[in-house]
């Protein structure tokens, strides 16, 4: 069976597939936006087949992260990486801007990564 963490190393590998994993899961719960004249149940389904893909690489990120990495410590990974690609969605995909204040709120959120990661 394809083992990642030969390829990359377990302090590596959960950016690598979180990263992924969450490009596929922002167009599964955000693409459908740009068609919302579309049958919703055609959008769910839709949106659970990019889920599968999401899951795919979600599910052996937290395995191979959890070698060296708490679960809090992966969670924290997980929702940063989700807010820096969804701004990046939101601005290129959606054409919806950032103002500041979201920025000032996802800051906020990355700075609590900090203390995830500190231990005092």
């Amino acid at each position: 069976m394809f083992n990642l963490g030969s390829f990359l190393s377990p302090q590596i590998a959960p950016f690598v597939l979180l990263l992924l994993s969450n490009v596929f899961m922002t167009f599964a719960w955000y693409g459908h936006l740009k068609f919302k004249s579309a049958p919703l149940l055609l959008v769910i389904l839709v949106s659970w087949g990019i889920a599968f893909f999401e899951y795919c690489m979600a599910v052996p990120a937290n395995r191979i992260g959890s070698e060296v990495y708490s679960a809090a410590q992966l969670k924290t990974i997980q929702e940063v990486i989700t807010l820096s690609v969804f701004a990046v969605f939101s601005v290129l995909y959606l054409k919806e801007p950032l103002g500041w204040n979201h920025l000032v709120g996802f800051s906020l959120i990355a700075g609590g990564a900090y203390f995830i990661f500190h231990e005092f």
